[in-house]
């Protein structure tokens, strides 16, 4: 056996891994004296080991004679040992590349006295590279017969314990690069988000939508309600935001004539961090010249349903607790039927009413009789806070109505109040609601759409009541953009536009309860604290 563990992953004890460490570091100052570089990078592989199994697609053991070769082809390969059995003359290891892992056996015989001495010193989570032959082991297990061996990267810090993974969630967000080796489960919820990305571009790049790159700063706060991340520009003595929307640089693009725009990437929220939220995410952004937020909501489907097809393989599945069914048409509800639901099943009395809804004095009044802007929780403060009737409506919608969505069936929301939906086109037949839509799957917002306000007015006097709001002490109220209403001033296009949030989308495709198990590097407390 080697002189740390049989497998890759059993555990050194705490106490011991400074101990291991030194046994290591001392193998590659050993390897330095022979004339050997532990860190060589003179061994290109020429396949990979998904390329070796399937140049044997078809064989089977039955066709195994003796020790010779399957086939006559020599394969060479290289990677990572995640699997070390030492038997004195001979060795299995398992070795893992990008593409998959397979059993590597060396024999002193084979490969020589002096190429066996040197792999000697190769234990798990060092980098080999082997060339040789396929086999059947006695157990059944197709297997390279190295013919030749090499130590490629000598890793001094032994593999961690063996966690099914890790089962420290701490520890696995930190070291995501022994995760990734740990748990192939967690390298393949990668793989996917990547497909995912990939299939989004192919399916916008299909319909003649172009990709651009906006500003990641920028020096006017807007594009969303939400805190910002603030910086400084030495050269340029002024303060700059990290963006938390790419929107209104979008939008000047439809400006300028791109009728099709969308835009992946980063965005920023100085927030707080939970199983939905981390401070930088990926966002989906594109907007649709003449088209309009119903237009979305059939392209938000046909996008989606794709892409279950494609890493689920079907359109319903499971996601945590919640069977989802994403069978279309997707259900389609008003803010104002989403709140009355709620208040149906939590059963308030008085029971409201849609006309309750669209009255403000009614709605302040059935607030305090139902008991719901009483008392010191935070319902109650934010209903007591909010300064227009949109606002108390869309407060009873986010803390009620979203929780008592159907969380197995994707549901658009429909209808919002303008006075919470700054950059959206008021509805013709009722301009105290806007024409906006929200995506909610399994209790989570995916998306936020709206067709576009393109009035340069409406949209000063939309700003100068978010700069109110802000001079009122909301942090998350936007500010005033003269830049851009200059360019709506020139004229925009009628237009539709949506984001989609990648991460929330990759848990519910990837079946991954956190935001965190779909982001390689989520931010963490300082180490220790």
């Amino acid at each position: 056996m080697s002189n740390e563990q049989d497998q890759a992953g059993d555990a050194p004890a705490a106490e011991d891994v400074n101990r291991l460490i030194q046994q290591r570091q001392q193998k590659a100052a050993d390897l330095r004296e022979q004339g050997e570089n532990p860190y060589r990078n003179d061994y290109p592989p020429e396949h990979t080991t998904a390329q070796v199994i399937a140049a044997l697609e078809g064989k089977t053991p039955e066709d195994q004679q003796g020790s010779d070769p399957l086939i006559d082809s020599r394969f060479k390969i290289a990677g990572r040992i995640v699997e070390h059995r030492s038997f004195g003359k001979a060795a299995f290891v398992k070795l893992a590349d990008r593409a998959g892992r397979l059993q590597v056996y060396v024999r002193k015989n084979i490969v020589g006295e002096e190429a066996f001495a040197l792999f000697k010193k190769a234990e798990a989570y060092d980098f080999i590279g082997a060339k040789g032959y396929c086999f059947f082991t006695r157990t059944g297990e197709l297997t390279l017969m190295a013919e030749e061996v090499k130590l490629i990267t000598k890793a001094v810090r032994p593999p961690p314990e063996k966690w099914s993974g890790l089962k420290d969630k701490e520890t696995r967000y930190r070291q995501r690069y022994v995760d990734l080796v740990a748990n192939p489960d967690v390298a393949e919820v990668f793989r996917a988000r990547s497909k995912i990305i990939s299939r989004m571009r192919a399916f916008f790049d299909e319909r003649e939508f172009l990709e651009v790159e906006t500003p990641i700063l920028h020096p006017i706060l807007g594009g969303a309600a939400a805190r910002p991340f603030k910086t400084h520009h030495n050269a340029l003595g002024m303060d700059l935001y990290c963006r938390i929307a790419p929107e209104l640089y979008l939008k000047r693009l439809l400006v300028g004539g791109f009728e099709r725009v969308y835009e992946i990437g980063r965005n920023f929220r100085n927030e707080g961090l939970d199983r939905d939220h981390n401070p930088e995410f990926t966002m989906l952004e594109f907007y649709y010249a003449y088209a309009t937020y119903d237009v979305l909501m059939d392209l938000t489907e046909e996008l989606i349903t794709g892409l279950a097809r494609e890493i689920r393989g079907d359109t319903v599945f499971q996601c945590g607790e919640h069977r989802v069914d994403m069978t279309q048409p997707w259900p389609r509800v008003t803010v104002a039927e989403a709140v009355l639901k709620a208040c149906a099943d939590l059963k308030l009395e008085p029971a409201p009413t849609l006309e309750t809804l669209q009255d403000e004095a009614a709605l302040v009044q059935w607030c305090e009789d139902a008991g719901l802007s009483v008392g010191d929780g935070a319902l109650a403060e934010m209903l007591r806070d909010s300064d227009s009737h949109g606002k108390r409506v869309s407060v009873l919608f986010d803390q009620l109505g979203e929780e008592h969505l159907d969380p197995c069936r994707p549901t658009f929301v429909t209808d919002y109040p303008a006075a919470t939906s700054p950059l959206s086109r008021r509805k013709d037949a009722d301009p105290d609601l806007v024409d906006r839509f929200e995506l909610f799957v399994v209790g989570r917002e995916l998306a936020n759409a709206f067709s576009e306000l393109n009035d340069p007015a409406d949209q000063r006097g939309r700003f100068v009541d978010q700069l109110r709001q802000r001079e009122g002490g909301d942090e998350e109220a936007m500010e005033y953009d003269e830049d851009y209403c200059r360019a709506l001033e020139y004229g925009m296009p009628p237009a539709a536009g949506e984001g989609i949030g990648i991460d929330r989308l990759v848990m519910l495709l990837c079946d991954q309860p956190s935001i965190r198990d779909v982001i390689l590097f989520p931010h963490m407390r300082p180490e220790g604290k």
